[in-house]
């Protein structure tokens, strides 16, 4: 369908009778921007907010940072614009204020950010509540960033966060369930949906070697010296720690399933993992699915030996390598 650019988010409507026609304009069509590229995306919904006249737009993010260890204030007089703008040209401007996280912040420090902000008047107070409040949501609902820009005043004098991007501890999904559920996965690629409800970390990607391995690390390290090699990645998949031989099945399923895939490079570093369960699962995933494409695997760590002698004895047409460089140099040449 066609595009519709960055300027239509934004839709003035003085009547709430102009509400429908303005939607009807928008629903889907594709809405071209700075974060989705030129092919843009589908709008599939549209949010009705208050008009509010902004007089004053500061800038305030709440962020975990791992340089300070916990949360991490970071606020600026000069809001409306891009933050990255701000803190190249006039640094100064520019305020880091890391939080105790069992202290949380003071009412002194709420007052002395709002002060920073350059709010006066009868705002200097509605301004410290709102960042004690939105300290306080950070908290609560396990978010690693909560961004608000512009964080500003209206015409008559009320301080309003007119626009909010928030991130969630993934790690915290089992507590914040609602939230998570509200997550639209309509143009997440169904493959990294199956593969996280098996608790795998899926990307796809343009390649067409397939790599199953643990460790977030290793999985980067994989990719970087299958192109140094002359090849292309076609997938992260990070297993994980804690793999059982069922998730390495699955792991299997998702990657034959892609038609790009000419190999299969299985990199494994059994220090957590128990490389005879990756064994296990890679035969009875074969078995299962009759895999006909070339496999390279590389166990290295606990129990590899008894796992190198299960693929042995498997009757698998697999290679088998000790050594990183030369098994990600040989299925690139399987590819090639």
């Amino acid at each position: 369908s066609s595009g519709i650019n960055a300027e239509w988010p934004l839709r003035p409507g003085k009547e709430p009778s102009e509400i429908g026609q303005l939607t009807e304009k928008m629903i889907g069509f594709n809405l071209v921007t700075k974060q989705t590229g030129a092919e843009g995306s589908p709008v599939s919904n549209v949010m009705v907010a208050k008009a509010l006249n902004i007089v004053k737009e500061t800038y305030l993010a709440i962020v975990l940072d791992r340089a300070y260890g916990g949360p991490v204030i970071i606020a600026s007089p000069d809001g409306g614009v891009d933050i990255e703008e701000v803190a190249e040209k006039t640094p100064e401007r520019v305020f880091k204020i890391p939080v105790d996280i069992f202290e949380g912040i003071s009412d002194e420090a709420a007052v002395d950010l709002a002060h920073k902000l350059e709010f006066e008047g009868d705002a200097i107070p509605q301004a410290a509540r709102e960042i004690k409040k939105l300290y306080e949501l950070f908290i609560g609902v396990d978010a690693t960033q909560v961004e608000v820009n512009p964080f500003g005043l209206t015409d008559e004098n009320e301080v309003v966060c007119f626009d909010a991007k928030m991130n969630f501890d993934d790690n915290a999904q089992f507590r914040q369930k609602d939230i998570f559920e509200m997550e639209d996965t309509s143009e997440t690629d169904p493959r990294e949906l199956e593969a996280a409800k098996h608790d795998l970390n899926y990307i796809a990607m343009e390649g067409n070697i397939a790599c199953l391995v643990n460790g977030a690390g290793l999985a980067m390290a994989t990719m970087d010296i299958i192109q140094l090699h002359g090849g292309s990645p076609a997938n992260f998949l990070d297993v994980g720690g804690s793999v059982q031989e069922s998730q390495v099945e699955k792991a299997f399923n998702l990657l034959t399933r892609d038609p790009a895939v000419k190999a299969i490079f299985v990199n494994i570093f059994g220090g957590i993992v128990d490389c005879k369960v990756i064994a296990t699962g890679i035969i009875n995933a074969c078995n299962k699915t009759g895999l006909e494409l070339p496999l390279v695997v590389r166990l290295k760590g606990s129990n590899m030996e008894a796992a190198r002698k299960l693929l042995g004895e498997s009757g698998l047409d697999m290679k088998a390598y000790d050594e990183f460089d030369d098994a990600a140099g040989a299925v690139v040449k399987f590819v090639n």
